[in-house]
């Protein structure tokens, strides 16, 4: 479980580089490749980690089941409950880009699942990565604007955060119907055993795998595409300036829907861009997504100093609730969806090192950070079920 902290705290500091450090045109070098490196992926982990957080409430290698099952997913149901509200209120300070309430979302539409074996949890989850988003993509062509307004118009959660229902679902920065693939595979990366060798071995090939295959496949496929949309754009400039209705392959009739960058377009379902929740997207991110987690589980089981002198950053990992609310509550930046204008790269040493302190220092007095302990509070309750 060490290695899942150091894991968390990782996808942490990715996304204080996402939120604070430069924009991405502002970054050059060493800098460009951190910067791409986190973008998307850190949340895709993240999220990946809050599947795993479910399985050890819901129960590591077995499944709680009885009283004991019951009194965990009400705990489950409280935690998305509170996350969801914090989250509403942060969003309308720090806009959409806090992924606090899409938590809580996820959590709810995980209960179902939190008894399921591994071997299910994991064709669960490649089903929900192949299928899910074709069918987000699908949904949001038919969600209007004046649907969309409407919908908002009634919902509480949009008029107090101005993150609402449909954001939360389909249409936010992290939206739940294409991203509870990543919450799956991270519940069932939990069932795994990973302290065996063999499960070990498998994922440090599997992870690594997917994100390659999906990544190069997007690639290749854009690259065998490239020149139908060079010869649709080319034959769209001939027919307007020729006046004609029509070309000889009719190319241009289907220029519209080649488009290289339109959400709505059918091409868009191949890039493996940050955020496109795409397929080839939310496969690449799993693949990341297992390859740090066992990654930092085998580095430090393998490497005892490694493991002492990743101590403090350890310790973040234990506490990213608090680390997480901290880094928009402590930083200007981030008032009112921040600032797209940065060029420094100080503000994110400055928080990486400020909440690795701060961390170290309070993990050796307090079993949990200062948010943790008040959400385990707020969970009490869950021992009354009977």
């Amino acid at each position: 479980m060490v290695g899942i902290d150091l894991a968390r705290a990782l996808a942490v500091f990715g996304m204080f580089v996402v939120h604070l450090g430069p924009a991405a045109t502002a970054t050059t070098g060493i800098g460009s490749w951190v910067r791409h490196l986190a973008e998307g992926r850190s949340s895709a982990l993240f999220a990946t980690l809050a599947g795993f957080s479910l399985v050890l409430l819901a129960g590591r290698l077995e499944p709680k089941t009885g009283l004991a099952g019951r009194q965990a997913k009400v705990r489950i149901a409280i935690r998305a409950v509170v996350l969801l509200a914090l989250g509403t209120v942060m969003a309308a300070f720090y806009g959409g880009v806090v992924i606090l309430a899409f938590y809580g979302v996820y959590f709810l539409l995980a209960l179902p699942l939190v008894r399921l074996r591994a071997r299910t949890l994991a064709i669960t989850a490649a089903v929900l990565a192949v299928v899910l988003p074709p069918l987000a993509l699908g949904v949001k062509a038919l969600v209007t604007e004046p649907v969309s307004t409407a919908l908002k118009a009634y919902d509480p959660l949009d008029l107090v955060g101005g993150v609402g229902v449909l954001d939360l679902l389909l249409t936010g920065l992290y939206p739940a119907i294409p991203w509870m693939a990543f919450v799956t595979a991270g519940m069932a990366l939990g069932r795994l055993d990973l302290s065996t060798h063999t499960v070990r071995r498998r994922l440090a090939v599997f992870g690594p795998g997917l994100a390659v295959f999906a990544h190069g496949t997007s690639w290749l496929m854009s690259r065998l595409f490239e020149g139908v949309r060079t010869a649709a754009e080319t034959q769209r400039r001939w027919l307007s300036a020729t006046g004609a209705k029509s070309g000889p392959k009719d190319l241009g009739a289907m220029g519209d829907t080649a488009s290289p960058d339109g959400l709505g377009s059918v091409w868009s379902l191949l890039t493996a861009g940050p955020h496109s929740g795409m397929p080839f997207d939310v496969i690449g991110c799993v693949g990341v997504a297992i390859t740090v987690i066992i990654g930092a589980t085998v580095a430090l089981d393998r490497l005892p100093l490694l493991r002492r002198l990743a101590a403090p950053v350890i310790s973040v990992g234990t506490m990213s609730l608090t680390a997480y609310v901290g880094h928009f509550v402590l930083s200007p930046q981030l008032a009112g969806g921040g600032n797209e204008s940065r060029t420094s790269w100080t503000p994110v040493l400055l928080f990486i090192l400020g909440v690795t302190v701060f961390a170290w220092v309070w993990s050796r007095f307090f079993r949990r950070g200062p948010l943790e302990y008040l959400l385990n509070l707020a969970t009490k309750p869950a021992e009354r079920v009977r």
